[in-house]
């Protein structure tokens, strides 16, 4: 047996803890029928960084959080849908998928399908697939949409913006990444631990890699995952070798990168900080949001 399953009854067990969180697929095909109670910046699904002007965001099971370099965060619009897949694409351009605020959205269908916002977040319009998809993870590269639902197991993908969708893989998954200068490979983190598509995400094959929870990829030499323990890989040739660098002591959550700086989400930790490709980490966020 390859040396890279030794590790696969470890990823079981975790596996297990993190479906809690929301991370691995089995939570979050659950719909939230009723309002949940505002537990703040918790159970972070996604981050990202608005390229408008370089604030992070954090999109969390109770609202999308603004989450400034000083000061608290913010919930933006006072919402607090359930922002599943999250990812930004532009100046103030997100996309995000989840459940929405049975308060504020009683009319709308418990899965929200691929959601668009062009103000940072403070409204959203449906693009597609209203009432009928969770999406779980989100990306967008080389002018195509990217999606893993988790109620189907399907990684579709969207040639145009969001519109119409085509399947690719059928696999349970906790994150993916793609290429940033080749659209046919993709990595994906599961509970078989790292796999690897060399033809967008038609098929996957067990990788070298160690066992990822969450990855980022937005620099050819700067692919980077967290493995379940939180600590951080890094590989600058797409993934054929991987250098250990520090560790966040936790299980993580969601994991970007934005120019020289690294973020990462914790469970029960906080939001983190890295400006030395993960090696140390400060905290960026543990607390009471501010009023939104």
């Amino acid at each position: 047996m390859p040396r890279r399953w030794n590790v696969g009854v470890a990823v079981a067990l975790v596996f297990l803890s993190l479906s809690a969180c929301g991370i691995w697929p089995g939570s979050g095909s659950t719909v939230r029928t009723a309002q949940l109670p505002d537990g703040g910046v918790e159970h972070v699904h996604g981050l990202d960084v608005d390229p408008a002007d370089g604030v992070l965001y954090a999109a969390t099971h109770y609202g999308l959080f603004r989450i400034p370099g000083q000061g608290k965060p913010t919930r933006v619009a006072n919402r607090m849908q359930d922002t599943m897949g999250f990812t930004i694409v532009g100046p103030k351009t997100f996309l995000g998928s989840g459940h929405p605020d049975a308060l504020m959205e009683p009319d709308l269908p418990p899965r929200l399908g691929l959601m668009r916002s062009t103000d940072a977040g403070q409204s959203w319009k449906s693009v597609s697939l209203s009432g009928q998809a969770d999406f779980h993870a989100l990306r967008r590269a080389h002018g195509t949409i990217y999606g893993w639902d988790s109620d189907t197991s399907r990684l579709m993908v969207s040639p145009d913006n969001g519109v119409t969708w085509q399947l690719r893989a059928i696999l349970d998954l906790a994150d993916f990444v793609v290429g940033p200068d080749d659209p046919r490979v993709l990595f994906a983190t599961t509970e078989r631990g790292l796999l690897r598509s060399s033809d967008a995400g038609r098929s996957f094959q067990p990788s070298r890699g160690p066992a990822l929870a969450v990855l980022a990829w937005k620099r050819p030499d700067n692919l980077v995952g967290l493995d379940t323990g939180g600590a951080l890989y890094a590989s600058a040739d797409g993934g054929r070798s991987w250098t250990k660098r520090g560790s966040l002591g936790g299980s993580p959550e969601a994991i970007t990168t934005d120019k020289n700086s690294l973020y990462a989400a914790v469970a029960h930790k906080g939001i983190f900080a890295s400006i030395d490709g993960g090696r140390t980490w400060t905290l960026r966020y543990n607390g009471s949001p501010a009023a939104g």
